[in-house]
């Protein structure tokens, strides 16, 4: 068997153990994730560019590093990747869009410094939808989803979960605006952080919406998602929105259990708008927390209609600045979709994006006061599991559709507050399907401790596609 496959479907923390105890080295590591990725990503697409040069002089630094007993952290050593919004010194960061096919910055984004600093080794950037929205730019081919190429692969972070998934890295970078870390999780069947709003620095990163915008981790388990966010949470001079509240230990959680805590689950909200396949799954996962000692609590979540439809112009006016530079006097070089929202921004008043202000703090203020009752908030994390693409093709005119995707994702971007979707079934046919806990601000810990219990109980996080 070769060595790149038996090591791609490991979990981030297991290679780790296997570099820092040079039963491998992280060379050998780096050059078998190199050479499954040359094997199998001109079929997936997940990729935008490789990094391969300095990834491979990355793998030698820590191999050096680490034989003189200078181990940095669980992520020292580890091939993971970023998607591509995030900037790379000397790399080209496009950020999903042609019109930047040529930018290189000139230093590392925030995330990527601290990724560097905690001694991980970055394969290359990762394909996602045009400037992070909802298509890919009509010139750039999509990933596709490793389970069955007929279904989709979420999005706006598709190539992050699509390599996740794939064994094409050992973690990753996502971001999430209105759902796009839970999105491609759930549609691949990886595990994914969106922290709290300002628990990782935005700098250097490409912008959708500024204030609901969030970087987080995917990974193959909740563990390595924690090991992830711990080495790039944290206050940064460059990023005045970033938190100067102090990083917990995410991975001291993993072991505690959820034996008395409290988590809500709204049954008419859960099943409302939700296919059998996923609330089959979501049931069970009721069941599987209850078993864990859980005290499972029901609920009345605030209605969460008003945060869909205000998302989209609120979106499109934060997008609209993003984009001044270049919208609209290139909007020949843009995607209908990433238009159409710029577009929508542009229209909105003075008064209408105030209406909008005030029902989202008022919204969160709702939503703060159903969280003095319980710990955690247990909610599927689509109502559609694993939607085919030809069905994704109506999403434009089919509101249900729209709704049955973000009622359970963009509220939380509203709010900021931290989710993590985990891998909690399959459908009829096979494919993942995902369901999130909802956490308290900088609650991260929370989550972990959550996802963790729930992967001691399941095997779901295990099962990978077959390719």
């Amino acid at each position: 068997m070769k060595l790149s496959e038996s090591l791609h479907y490991l979990e981030l923390l297991e290679v780790s153990n296997l570099i820092h105890s040079k039963q491998i080295s992280s060379l050998e590591a780096t050059q078998a994730q190199l050479s499954r990725i040359e094997e199998v990503d001109p079929q997936l697409r997940s990729y935008a560019c490789m990094m391969t040069s300095s990834a491979l002089e990355e793998a030698k630094h820590a191999d050096g590093a680490i034989a003189k007993g200078q181990l940095i952290g669980p992520l020292h050593g580890v091939p993971i990747a970023v998607k591509d919004l995030c900037w790379t010194a000397g790399v080209t960061t496009a950020a999903g869009m042609t019109i930047y096919s040529g930018n290189v910055p000139k230093e590392d984004g925030t995330v990527v410094r601290k990724l560097r600093e905690a001694g991980a080794v970055i394969l290359g950037k990762l394909q996602l939808t045009e400037g992070a929205y909802a298509d890919h730019h009509p010139k750039i081919t999509p990933p596709v989803n490793p389970w069955n190429a007929q279904h989709w692969t979420g999005v706006s972070s598709s190539g992050s979960g699509v390599a996740t998934a794939a064994g094409l890295c050992y973690a990753s970078i996502g971001s999430d605006t209105g759902g796009s870390i839970r999105f491609p999780s759930a549609a691949n069947g990886v595990t994914g952080i969106k922290p709290t709003w300002g628990r990782v620095s935005r700098y250097g990163a490409f912008e959708l919406a500024a204030t609901l915008d969030h970087l987080g981790p995917m990974a193959r388990c909740t563990a390595d998602a924690a090991a992830m966010l711990g080495a790039i949470a944290g206050a940064d001079l460059r990023d005045p929105t970033a938190s100067l509240l102090p990083v917990p230990d995410y991975l001291s959680a993993r072991n505690r259990g959820i034996k008395g805590v409290r988590i809500g689950i709204d049954l008419t909200w859960s099943h409302r708008n939700v296919d059998q396949a996923t609330q089959r799954v979501f049931n069970s996962m009721v069941e599987v927390v209850k078993s864990l000692g859980a005290a499972v609590v029901e609920v009345k979540f605030p209605d969460t209609q008003d945060m869909i439809n205000d998302w989209f112009p609120l979106c499109g006016a934060e997008c609209a600045v993003a984009h001044e530079a270049t919208y609209p006097s290139r909007k020949k070089e843009y995607g209908d979709g990433l238009a159409g929202l710029i577009d929508l921004g542009h229209a909105l008043t003075g008064m209408e994006y105030q209406k909008i202000m005030l029902r989202r703090h008022a919204f969160r203020g709702q939503v703060a006061r159903l969280f003095q009752s319980i710990d955690l908030l247990l909610i599927p994390t689509t109502g559609v599991a694993s939607p085919t693409l030809e069905r994704m093709k109506s999403l434009a005119t089919d509101a249900d559709l729209l709704a049955a995707l973000l009622q359970f994702t963009c509220p939380f971007d509203m709010t900021g507050q931290p989710t993590i979707t985990v891998p909690a079934g399959l459908t009829d046919q096979g494919m993942p399907v995902g369901c999130q806990f909802v956490a308290k601000h900088f609650e991260e810990e929370m989550l972990i401790q959550a996802g963790c219990a729930f992967e001691s109980a399941t095997d779901w996080h295990r099962h990978h596609p077959s390719i």
